[in-house]
């Protein structure tokens, strides 16, 4: 979503300024919920004792066709990092609802196999790294209470001072982050943290990005990522990527008339 102008173009739909007001005013209602400390029901000990299932949500396009997605939800077993479970969702798609389709599916999950319900989950996208420090994690996590991370593959550019710029972020994360696990954090001109740039291994280069989703902090998102990295990418989130782009391509195209919100 692109905040500027007069309308805003959201997967080919106009979004005029009082629907933006609304979306921005229905944020900020649900930020006062945002909790950012531990509130999870694992140890944060160096094992993460209790830590059984962890959850991983994506969403992803359906070829040439903007207003629809695949909803996907994993859930993998921990420590090994095997997929227990995988269901892709055929969702109508516009961008503030993208939330919709992921607390569909965790919800039918907490009502249907609550056993193996995750104990949080990894989402594709920001959490309090997000111009309102509110992103598509803290939205998530918010209204399904769970315990949520937000993980990005790029950087979220935002407006508080220099060290937040695209280019400055680029040359420090590149000068700072020599080996996997290092971790830049995300410090504006105001003194806020939004989140943190971090090598998850020796082997990649190229930083992801962790913000708090809800009900865990900082520093135990950043630990639990890199717990869950076989690759570049959190294996919860890789494998619903995977989950969502396969039933893309095994089903092929998509009707919109197939479609549900």
């Amino acid at each position: 979503m692109h905040e500027g102008g007069k309308k805003i173009k959201i997967n080919g739909d106009s979004v005029d300024d009082a629907q933006r007001e609304e979306w921005m005013h229905q944020q900020l209602t649900l930020k006062s919920r945002l909790i950012e400390t531990d509130d999870i029901s694992f140890s944060t000990d160096n094992d993460f004792s209790g830590l059984r299932y962890i959850g991983g949500v994506d969403l992803s396009f359906v070829k040439d066709n903007n207003n629809d997605a695949i909803a996907s939800l994993v859930v993998l077993a921990y420590p090994a990092l095997e997929v227990s479970l995988d269901h892709p969702y055929i969702a109508g798609f516009l961008a503030f609802r993208e939330v919709a389709p992921l607390l569909s599916l965790i919800t039918s999950l907490q009502s249907k196999q609550p056993s193996i319900f995750p104990q949080f989950i990894i989402v594709d996208g920001n959490g309090t790294l997000h111009p309102r420090q509110f992103g598509l994690a803290c939205h998530l996590g918010v209204l399904a209470n769970v315990p949520t991370i937000g993980v990005g593959k790029n950087f979220l550019q935002i407006d508080d001072g220099v060290e937040l710029s695209m280019s400055h972020v680029k040359k420090v994360t590149r000068d700072v982050l020599k080996k996997g696990g290092d971790v830049y954090y995300l410090k504006g001109q105001s003194g806020t943290v939004y989140g943190a740039a971090v090598r998850s291994l020796d082997t990649t280069t190229n930083p992801i990005f962790v913000s708090v989703g809800h009900r865990i902090s900082l520093d135990t998102a950043i630990r639990l990522v890199l717990r869950c990295c076989k690759y570049r990418i959190p294996e919860p989130t890789r494998q619903a990527d995977i989950c969502s782009r396969e039933f893309i391509r095994t089903q092929g195209d998509l009707e919109k008339g197939q479609s549900s919100s």
